[in-house]
Formats: C-alpha cells, sequence, structure tokens
C-alpha cells in the first residue's frame, strides 16, 4: 500500500492507484481553482439573498427582512460571501485573456489589456450602481 496516495494491488494483481485526496494542494494554481470553484457556493447565496430583498420589497415585508438581515450570523455569512464574490469575479477576469483571443490586425491584443479592460469596466459598473444605490440614502 502506497502511504501517499492509498494505491494497492488487487487480488488479479494490477495495481490501483489510490485516490490523492490533496492534489489541488500540490500547486498554487491548482488550489486557486479549486478555492474558487468553492466560492460559487457563496456566489450562489448572494443571488439568494438578492432575491430574498427583492421578494420582501416586492412583497411588502422589507421590516422583516431587514430584521433578519441585521443578526450577527447573517452580517457575517454576507461578509464572507462579499470577500468570496470579489475573489471570484477577480480570479473569473483574471483567467479571460486565456478563453479569448482578441486579434487588432492579425495582432493578438496582451493578455494585461483584457484584464485591464475587463477590471476597469467592473469598477465603472459597481462606481455606476453604488451612485445610485447612495444616492437613494440620502
Amino acid at each position: 500500500m502506497n502511504a501517499r496516495t492509498g494505491g494497492e494491488i488487487d487480488r488479479s494483481g494490477d495495481y490501483r492507484p489510490g485516490r490523492d485526496w490533496l492534489w489541488f494542494a500540490r500547486r498554487r494554481t491548482y488550489a486557486v481553482f479549486v478555492l474558487r470553484e468553492l466560492t460559487s457556493v457563496l456566489v450562489a447565496w448572494t443571488i439568494v439573498f438578492l432575491l430574498m430583498l427583492t421578494d420582501a420589497v416586492l412583497g411588502g415585508s422589507l421590516p422583516e427582512f431587514a430584521a433578519l438581515a441585521a443578526r450577527p450570523w447573517m452580517i457575517a455569512i454576507n461578509v464572507v460571501a462579499l470577500a468570496a464574490t470579489v475573489f471570484h469575479a477577480i480570479t473569473f477576469l483574471n483567467l479571460a485573456p486565456k478563453a479569448t483571443v482578441v486579434r487588432l490586425d492579425g495582432y493578438r491584443l496582451p493578455a494585461w489589456l483584457i484584464q485591464g479592460g475587463n477590471h476597469t469596466l467592473w469598477l465603472v459598473v459597481s462606481l455606476v450602481i453604488a451612485f445610485f444605490v447612495l444616492r437613494g440614502f440620502q
């Protein structure tokens, strides 16, 4: 039996490699990939929370929703979800040059230009949304 992967020889004499449950911890890029995929759960929670907020606004139950959202455990979940969503978005936008090839006059645009455009657009959209949301509180 292999101590690291748990591989063993079966009855027929064939070697069957075991599972390496920490395969993603061997390289930083693999760890970031797995972490980004796991943050999808918290991104989904953010969507559910925003749908609950929309339902509360449209259904007239905003005070009850605000009381739920003000609980310390709910605030903690949403702070972690915000951090996970930001990490997910940044790592996703950084992958765009690998998935999208943009050519101008036969020359491929450099990765930093595609990433910069994605991050700039994300920042602009976030600032526009923040402007309208914060303006509503005045």
